[in-house]
């Protein structure tokens, strides 16, 4: 949406001034005409074209002074854009990266999936759908870690969540309560009307200093919801590294559901990729607020375009007055 304003309109009273001075410069030439001091001079002057525009430098210097008079009213015009966005929702994820999660029991195109790969992908399509949310990612095992912190730049996040791979920490046991910590710092000093922690598990807290309990207590006094994501079978998982062969319990559901409950947050569970993906979709839609249209405006200055203009005029006009239409004295 184009509009246009002066920022100092005061200044265009001076224009009802401009009659005067063109008054003015016709008083001026009526006072310089030639006279003829021999009666049986030419009564009348044959009409030549430079006759008939000999006001053009009165005509050019009048405009010039107009255009002065509006370049000092600051004109410009502005370009409008709308831009929707939401009243803001902080994310983190906490994604789960110990050993289990390499047990490739989910699927995608056919193919079996490990749990943390098919993860980063849903968690990749989630941040597509998200608009104008600050999102940040923390991975845990026996430690937790920021891996990104709250941004809007969802191209360094993602390849940020591309880099995560099993064996970047200590993946021998589950701290989730410390996961949960780590997420909440994150959180702690954001503005946003919202604000949420998803954490993503297959496993139960089995080390750290800090309890889930006790982490679930801190995100209620700060206000924070946890969506918390139970990933994988309801039944033991065997699967192969190297020569070994690994058994994973099935996920204890309980201390997940508290945590959620706690803050008022869902708990689900995802024992194949599509429900996975509907998980996301789910949180997606409880987390949209309500939406408002922020106007921002670009506004271009004109005046240096009609000083220009001005100038020119008062040039040509000049040249004029001392070229073509020079006045005998």
């Amino acid at each position: 949406m184009n509009g246009f304003e002066f920022v100092n309109p005061v200044w265009l009273w001076l224009l009802a001034l401009l009659p005067l001075y063109w008054l003015f410069l016709l008083w001026g030439r009526r006072g310089r005409a030639v006279r003829f001091s021999d009666a049986a001079a030419p009564a009348r002057l044959p009409r030549t074209l430079r006759l008939r525009l000999r006001r053009l430098p009165a005509v050019f210097m009048t405009v010039a002074l107009a255009l002065l008079v509006a370049a000092m009213a600051r004109p410009r015009r502005g370009l409008t854009e709308t831009k929707i966005r939401t009243e803001g929702v902080d994310i983190v994820i906490a994604l789960d990266d110990s050993g289990s999660m390499e047990a490739a029991d989910f699927s995608a195109g056919g193919k079996p999936v490990s749990r943390l790969d098919i993860s980063k992908r849903v968690i990749e399509n989630f941040i597509a759908g998200r608009d104008e949310d600050q999102i940040g990612l923390v991975v845990f095992g026996t430690y937790a870690f920021t891996q990104c912190p709250l941004t809007v730049d969802y191209g360094v996040l993602e390849r940020l969540l591309d880099r995560v791979r099993l064996g970047m920490l200590d993946g021998n046991r589950t701290a989730i309560g410390s996961a949960l910590a780590v997420s909440l710092n994150r959180l702690r000093e954001s503005k946003a009307k919202s604000r949420i922690v998803i954490l993503l598990t297959d496993g139960n807290n089995n080390t750290g200093k800090i309890a889930p309990e006790t982490a679930a207590e801190m995100a209620r006094t700060l206000g924070v919801k946890i969506y918390t994501i139970g990933v994988g079978s309801t039944t033991p998982v065997q699967y192969r590294k190297g020569f070994n062969i690994y058994t994973i319990e099935p996920l204890n559901d309980a201390p997940l559901k508290q945590i959620a409950e706690t803050t008022g947050g869902k708990y689900f569970r995802a024992t194949d990729s599509r429900a996975l993906e509907e998980i996301f979709k789910s949180i997606d839609q409880l987390e949209r607020t309500p939406s408002e249209a922020v106007v921002y405006t670009q506004y271009r200055e004109l005046f240096p375009l009609l000083s220009i203009l001005a100038l020119g005029l008062i040039l040509l006009g000049t040249l004029l007055e001392w070229t073509s239409f020079r006045r005998l004295p």
